[in-house]
């Protein structure tokens, strides 16, 4: 979450920082770090059946916070039973399989501070160090120790090293007052399907009026969701939302409602760093979007999978399209279609 909000408010962001985490939570080709899917609904079935057991909070201390006692696992146990029931750490962790924002990471722009322990048990220390990579102009500090949890362990030295990082920025943006010309959005771009044949069958006057109660019924969803109007072509709205689920979940809505007039639209949405100039939303990810859109089915709501990955948790479900080749646009891109 704190990825995402600085890549999409950077002018409500003073700074970012990151300790013993990852950008993705599953092991993938291009991820070797993480676990495996089935290695994880084991730890998931084993934690949730040991819930807040002293066997429990033993076995968490000495994963997350080795440095502790073991006279401290009764705490551990304690704190865990606190904090949740088995069944809704269970959720919590399912949900957490399906996070992968790596695709975010390009827009942020704000100083950020990656704080990883050389040894964390958790999360391998390689996992800091790609995502340090992948944020432009991220600083990197490894620390001492083996603790997973930042309470524990050296945690004097991470507090150090927080301190210094954000003093650092604070005299660096003295008198800075810059508008951020580039956001993470998503970018929603709708169609009329076959309007042609449609203002062809009703004639000019009534097309008109069709096209003016489509438009009416995109507006009032748009407003309903809180994404932008950037621009109109006539049959076909470009919309752009800070958060690519209710984007989602727009298109949705959108699709519902304009059948209610008997017509039928297709839907493309991504999620990428966009240029902000005058008002006006540009770049590459705008681009992207387009193309999606282009390939959508009548009645479909298409996906790039950026977004796919960016609603983890949100109970968004989609099929695989496929990887599809994407009109002047480099490579080939993994699409999904809405299906919930």
């Amino acid at each position: 979450m704190s990825i995402l909000f600085a890549a999409t408010y950077p002018e409500r962001t003073v700074a970012l920082v990151l300790t013993g985490t990852a950008a993705r939570t599953l092991w993938a080709p291009d991820h070797p770090w993480g676990p495996t899917e089935s290695d994880y609904e084991r730890a998931t079935a084993e934690q949730e059946r040991l819930w807040g057991t002293p066997e429990h909070g033993l076995a968490i201390m000495r994963r997350y916070s080795p440095s502790l006692d073991d006279d401290d696992a009764r705490r551990w146990a304690a704190y865990l039973r606190q904090s949740a029931s088995p069944g809704a750490y269970a959720a919590y962790r399912r949900m957490n399989r399906e996070i992968d924002v790596r695709g975010a990471l390009p827009a942020i722009q704000v100083p950020t501070l990656v704080a990883h322990r050389t040894e964390d048990r958790v999360v391998d220390v390689e996992a800091g160090r790609e995502l340090a990579r992948r944020i432009p102009g991220a600083r990197l500090v490894e620390l001492s120790g083996d603790d997973h949890s930042p309470f524990t362990g050296s945690s004097a030295e991470l507090v150090d090293a927080t301190r210094s990082f954000l003093d650092e920025v604070s005299r660096e943006q003295v008198g800075v007052d810059a508008v951020p010309d580039r956001i993470l959005a998503t970018v929603l771009f709708t169609d009329l399907v076959d309007s042609t044949s449609r203002a062809a069958e009703l004639g000019d006057a009534r097309w008109r009026e069709v096209l003016e109660r489509h438009n009416s019924v995109i507006r009032r969803q748009l407003a309903r969701f809180r994404g932008g109007e950037v621009d109109t072509t006539g049959d076909g709205f470009f919309a752009v939302f800070d958060g690519p689920a209710r984007a989602i979940r727009c298109a949705e809505a959108i699709r519902e409602a304009v059948n209610g007039l008997g017509l039928e639209i297709r839907a493309g949405l991504h999620t990428g760093e966009c240029e902000q100039h005058d008002g006006k939303i540009g770049g590459i990810a705008v681009h992207i979007g387009a193309r999606v859109a282009a390939e959508a089915a009548a009645g479909e709501v298409l996906v790039s999978r950026t977004v796919k990955d960016l609603v983890a948790g949100s109970g968004l479900e989609f099929e695989d399209r496929g990887a599809r080749e994407l009109k002047g646009v480099p490579g080939t891109w993994q699409l999904y279609a809405v299906t919930t």
